[in-house]
């Protein structure tokens, strides 16, 4: 590898991290925004609805824009934004202050996103085997660290702007310095390498929504699983599984840490089995993991079940990308994977506009236990779509062998 992806590569990585940080440190102070804006119940998940929502349409719009501007771009000044913008958060007195650092993160939340993923599957193109799981891995890591901050603040009563000041007085600069290092399109070694030339119809069919419904499905049901995780894990070990207040943080902080295990290894397990094995080993372990949260019978199984969760869920989301990002550059070249990577991000939403508020009515009107094995059947879909996963058969003609650059999954030099 040339030093040019490398540091392009660390320097993604980072912007993963930050991210995870500035997510965490929003949706684990919600209590503490709420009390600060005097939000009502009612009207609390009126925003955090509004954040997906928002993000969806951001992801969509930056789409139109890498049409005309790299994604590079893109990430190097939407991340200042949602920096920014959660300082405001932290800032603001009104509720019209809140809502619109609200808006100004979920769009810049949007772009940002589908452009490290753009970016990411580039650079995974360029070096002919499997890294986008290392990207997700320093986003779940940015998670944790995130997570304790808040901790740390909520435990010394810390105003939210104390708490959030010295993160971005540190991110911010240190995010842009990084950005001079991104690498559009794979850098030199995308350039020289050889595959095959773009089918007829260019970017705009090759994103048509057909061949990837499948994909869009799986990122949808990965999210609606994720988001139970996050927003029932306590209330589930607390109030079914009878554990005291202290043990219900547990489960989340377990979920976030194999989550970073499994990620950290995954590229591993894709290089040696290929992404299509890794995709359905993940269903299973997430299914089984819902399997034993439901059928828990104390608190310390269902710590199990979470954990089998995130080692589980953790691989479908970066294999889900990079197939998304390969299909579309097989098709129509790498502008075609930016705008199917962009398409595919706006599901990541979907699934989290969708998971929490299901659990929720199907616990109240059913059962809690009842209600996780909805997830359970919901993730073992990926085992029926598992194939799309794989590269496509040759559609170039000339009975040649697939470039092994196209051919993901495939010994060391799959993706």
């Amino acid at each position: 590898m040339t030093d040019v992806l490398r540091r392009g590569r660390a320097s993604l990585a980072f912007s993963f991290l930050v991210q995870g940080v500035a997510f965490a440190l929003l949706v684990t102070r919600i209590p503490a925004i709420q009390n600060r804006y005097g939000v009502s119940d009612a009207l609390l998940p009126v925003f955090l609805a509004a954040v997906p929502i928002l993000a969806g349409i951001g992801s969509v719009t930056t789409e139109r824009l890498v049409k005309r501007i790299p994604p590079s771009r893109i990430l190097r000044w939407s991340q200042p934004v949602v920096l920014l913008a959660l300082l405001g958060v932290g800032a603001g007195r009104h509720m019209a202050g809140l809502a619109v650092a609200l808006a100004a993160f979920g769009l810049a939340v949007g772009a940002l996103d589908a452009s490290m993923n753009m970016l990411g599957v580039s650079l995974q193109r360029a070096y002919r085997r499997s890294i986008m799981l290392s990207f997700h891995a320093a986003y779940s890591l940015g998670g944790i660290v995130g997570a304790s901050l808040a901790w740390v603040g909520a435990r010394g009563d810390l105003p939210l702007w104390v708490s959030y000041l010295p993160v971005v007085l540190v991110l911010l600069p240190a995010a842009l310095a990084g950005s001079r290092w991104y690498v559009d399109g794979g850098g030199e070694t995308a350039a020289a390498a050889p595959g095959p030339a773009p089918v007829a119809g260019g970017a705009g069919a090759a994103v048509g929504l057909t061949w990837m419904l499948p994909l869009c499905l799986v990122m949808t049901v990965t999210y609606i699983g994720d988001s139970t995780v996050s927003n029932w894990s306590a209330k589930y070990l607390q109030d079914v599984l009878g554990s005291s207040e202290q043990l219900a943080t547990v489960p989340y902080n377990v979920y976030m840490v194999t989550t970073l295990l499994g990620r950290a290894l995954g590229d591993v397990g894709v290089r040696r089995f290929g992404a299509v094995a890794v995709v359905r080993a993940g269903a299973l372990v997430a299914a089984a993991g819902f399997a034993v949260v439901a059928g828990a019978p104390g608190a310390w199984a269902g710590m199990l079940g979470f954990t089998l969760l995130g080692l589980g869920l953790c691989v479908l989301v970066p294999q889900t990308f990079a197939a998304a990002g390969r299909r579309a550059a097989e098709r129509g070249g790498p502008g075609a994977s930016d705008a199917a990577i962009a398409r595919l991000n706006v599901f990541n939403y979907v699934g989290f506009l969708i998971g929490s508020p299901l659990v929720g009515a199907l616990g109240d009107a059913w059962s809690y236990r009842g209600a996780m094995l909805v997830p359970m059947v919901l993730v073992l879909v990926t085992l029926m779509y598992a194939k799309s996963f794989a590269p496509e058969p040759d559609r170039y003609g000339g009975g040649h062998e697939r470039p092994r650059t196209a051919d993901v999954g495939r010994g060391s030099n799959g993706l």
